[in-house]
């Protein structure tokens, strides 16, 4: 049978069962509402059908708040975000012209590291190669 030393050790199990069985009392309710349960009393519904109703009535009224925010605001964030890139790219290449020409630019032994020519083109130009931007020399690197 049990033995004394097992009786004692779920005693504290036991207890705590029971109180997680045991009912909250309605000061503990937080997100109870009192309104809720009246309603649902009037209404003749359960308190589950009471509180399905009122989670389809928040739904409803969040799917209409999330809406008018993608409807009003994202086209003006897009707007002004369209603006701000189109100001930036403006101001860069204004800083790119006043520098001097590609060719006369330094061009350090680090830039365009060739271990082998690429399987394409000339071999020389990598697949993103711009020519107003990129410029390779091999005269100048060796």
């Amino acid at each position: 049978m049990l033995s004394h030393r097992q009786i004692l050790r779920a005693a504290p199990r036991r207890l705590a069962a029971q109180q997680l069985r045991a009912p909250t009392p309605a000061a503990q309710r937080r997100l109870a509402s009192s309104n809720l349960a009246s309603s649902a009393a009037a209404a003749g519904e359960n308190a589950f059908v009471a509180e399905r109703r009122h989670i389809k009535e928040h739904a409803a009224s969040t799917t209409q708040l999330w809406r008018k925010i993608a409807i009003y605001g994202v086209p003006i964030c897009l707007v002004l975000g369209g603006i701000n890139a189109y100001t930036l790219w403006n101001e860069h290449w204004e800083h790119w012209s006043h520098m001097p020409p590609l060719e006369e630019r330094v061009e350090y032994p680090y830039q365009n590291i060739r271990t082998k020519n690429y399987t394409w083109g000339d071999g020389d130009k990598t697949l993103f190669w711009n020519p107003s931007v990129n410029y390779h020399n091999h005269d100048k690197t060796k």
